[in-house]
């Protein structure tokens, strides 16, 4: 997984072509794709429709649609307040009326006259809605954790070969320059054999207790619920489904996915990884929240290279950092700050201001695939198999004892009730 020491004689041209050689995405893309061409006729565009507008998509909509080749042209949302509110920022871009509304994503869906969707839903609809998305003929950038569960996602792998689609996942750190930076310098063997890899997100709530109360008018609440298990409606859910193991999986899995891609990217395991699992965890006591407040697990490679998972600190204190016999490299998640030991690594890197916020060269690199009906950088195998390492740490933390997987199987060994857990049964009516 590491690559031999770099040369004596690597100049800093050579070193950078090599960065260009290793990203996913292409170097060369056209004016076009990159959104600053001219006009772009009609018929040439990516009708793009928009799945689920809450924060993220009114955050990354933008960034779609600076790009003259894509028009946005609908958006669906079980919420009408935030149906509207979608209308009104894709209609206040384009200076129209244009963009249609769904309360039922299943209706853009069954429209020939949308070439694509951008799925940014909350977790519980991701894997579900790009299935559903690809079986409809429609290419997908869907934001990240991109399933529920290990079944899911070979579900969902399955789906978008079988129909061709391209498919995106919101890992837009592949297409960043501080993260493409440490991953070609772990490449090189610039800081020896990597024996060690730490990520570290933030610290979970404990989310208390709250009444139900009645669904809000304009509120398609079992829409919402999709295929998780039904319950009384309250906001603390609502707004808080990410720390319920129903509805997603908590800090671990919702940033965790981010780094343990960046890992598998830098280590060329796209098809693969670790086989073993091993941790703790502090969870809510008290609390109607379910996940960990704080964690640790600790992720084995066949080689003996670890991973470790650490769910600690405060939101601005997350990173990613690469250790070898020979040194480290960090990137600072908040800043996108570089450090390295030793530091003249850095004399490297080019001066770039791109952060993970930037989501540009990874819709780019999606515009790209699907003119050229090639793969992406962040692929649906690359996204399957970065969201399992999550998915499988957190069994481990529930089931409170050490996993061993095998990736070629995506079973577990001797351990029946794990491998029970790889799926869940879905609430009617929803299947893929």
């Amino acid at each position: 997984m590491t690559a031999k020491q770099t040369s004596p004689q690597m100049t800093r041209r050579r070193f950078l072509q090599g960065v260009g050689r290793a990203a996913a995405f292409p170097l060369l893309v056209s004016p076009a794709v990159l959104g600053r061409a001219g006009s772009v006729p009609p018929n040439s565009r990516i009708v793009l429709g928009n799945i689920g507008h809450g924060h993220r998509a009114t955050a990354i909509l933008p960034h779609f649609m600076r790009f003259k080749e894509i028009q946005v042209r609908g958006v669906a949302d079980c919420r009408r307040d935030r149906l509207l509110a979608g209308k009104a920022q894709v209609d206040g871009f384009y200076k129209n009326k244009d963009c249609l509304i769904f309360d039922d994503f299943r209706e853009l869906l069954a429209r020939p006259d949308f070439d694509a969707v951008f799925l940014a839903t909350g977790n519980r609809w991701h894997g579900m809605g790009s299935i559903l998305a690809a079986k409809a003929g429609k290419d997908i950038y869907s934001e990240k954790p991109v399933t529920l569960t290990l079944a899911e996602g070979r579900e969902l792998v399955n789906a978008v070969q079988r129909n061709g689609a391209v498919y995106q996942a919101g890992h837009q750190r592949r297409s960043v320059d501080s993260y493409r930076f440490m991953a070609e310098v772990v490449r090189r063997g610039m800081i020896g054999r990597v024996h060690t890899v730490i990520m570290q997100v933030w610290e979970g709530p404990a989310i208390g207790y709250q009444a139900p109360s009645p669904v809000p008018k304009g509120f398609n609440y079992d829409m919402w619920l999709g295929q998780t298990p039904w319950r009384p409606f309250c906001w603390a859910h609502v707004n808080a489904w990410q720390y319920f193991w129903d509805t997603a999986e908590g800090v671990l899995t919702d940033m965790g996915c981010h780094y343990t891609d960046l890992m598998q990217f830098t280590f060329g395991t796209d098809d693969t990884g670790p086989v073993e699992y091993e941790g703790w965890a502090v969870f809510p006591e008290d609390a109607y929240s379910e996940t960990p407040i704080r964690a640790e697990v600790r992720c084995r490679y066949p080689n003996g290279v670890v991973g470790v998972l650490q769910q600690r600190g405060a939101f601005g204190e997350r990173f990613i950092r690469f250790v070898g016999d020979e040194g480290w490299i960090q990137v600072d998640d908040e800043t996108n700050r570089v450090t390295a030991s030793p530091a003249s690594i850095l004399r490297w890197r080019t001066i770039g201001t791109k952060s993970w916020a930037d989501t540009g060269g990874h819709i780019a690199d999606w515009l790209h695939a699907i003119r050229h009906r090639t793969r992406p950088a962040a692929h649906v195998e690359a996204a399957h198999r970065a969201i399992s390492i999550c998915q499988i740490s957190n069994l481990c933390l529930r089931l409170g004892r050490k996993l061993r997987w095998d990736p070629k199987t995506e079973s577990f060994l001797d351990d029946p009730e794990a491998n029970r857990m790889r799926a869940r049964a879905r609430r009617a009516p929803w299947h893929a």
